[in-house]
């Protein structure tokens, strides 16, 4: 596969997805960061699913912005593993709202950023199948 056939996730609309995800990476990273400094004794599980959030950002982010057949399946792991989190924290979060004392990121599928969280691996894993590399 030539390089103009490798999948160009960063083109086009991909950059706004990814500058969309660099900016979950940066918020998320960061308030994981501080939850764990600082109140980590308070809410463990949640602010370790916080971090957890955080580094799927990191990674769909940069696996968003580079070429290549390689980097392609990671954003589609990282995206897919992103949409499973969702679904999966924010339903827990609701039955058992006293497992999450304090929010995170997917808790309630996302309500604290504006259900964001819930349809960004949407959109990434759309942009990803338009991308995604041809089969000879």
């Amino acid at each position: 596969m030539t390089s103009s056939e490798q999948p160009a996730t960063a083109s086009g609309p991909g950059r706004v997805l990814i500058a969309i995800y660099a900016i979950f990476a940066i918020g998320a990273t960061s308030r994981a960061l501080v939850q764990i400094a600082t109140r980590f004794d308070e809410a463990p599980v949640p602010y370790a699913l916080s971090a957890l959030a955080a580094a799927v950002y990191v990674l769909a982010t940069v696996a968003l912005a580079r070429r290549g057949v390689t980097w392609w399946r990671v954003a589609m792991a990282a995206c897919t593993f992103e949409m499973v989190g969702v679904l999966v924290i924010g339903t827990v979060s609701l039955a058992l709202p006293d497992a999450f004392p304090d929010a995170t990121v997917w808790s309630n599928y996302g309500m604290g950023y504006l259900f964001i969280p819930l349809v960004l691996p949407v959109f990434g894993l759309l942009w990803l199948r338009r991308t995604a590399p041809r089969r000879r």
